[in-house]
């Protein structure tokens, strides 16, 4: 299994969650998590910057991380939205089974329990 986790900023809990299950929805990713209150800080437009936001934590497949980055640029209020994608090398295999099945289109994996995701 070739996963990885992606790491999404967005304005606000509201963005994160409706992009989060448009992607869950579309299979895209087996899980999202809407975690609030982030303060970013970087350089925009040759000024630093600082902004409340909000992170979006998705759990996919390696292949589908090209659909998955379309798939938040075409739904993001953001003009260069951050989405970075990162391997999951290790972790519970019976999860790591579950995001893999999840992903797969029908998805067959059964549901994990709510603390798991």
């Amino acid at each position: 299994m070739d996963l990885r986790l992606c790491y999404v900023t967005c304005a606000s809990p509201g963005e994160a969650e409706r992009i989060g299950r448009a992607l869950v929805e579309a299979r895209l990713a087996a899980c999202a998590n809407v975690v609030p209150g982030a303060t970013s800080i970087y350089h925009w437009q040759g000024r630093i910057e600082t902004a409340q936001e909000t992170i979006l934590v998705l759990k996919t497949r390696a292949e589908l991380v090209e659909p998955l980055v379309a798939a938040v640029k075409e739904r993001h209020s953001y003009s260069v939205p951050c989405v970075i994608a990162l391997p999951i090398r290790e972790g519970n295999p019976d999860y790591l089974a579950w995001l893999a099945a999840e992903t797969a289109s029908g998805g067959s994996g059964e549901p994990a329990d709510k603390e798991d995701n």
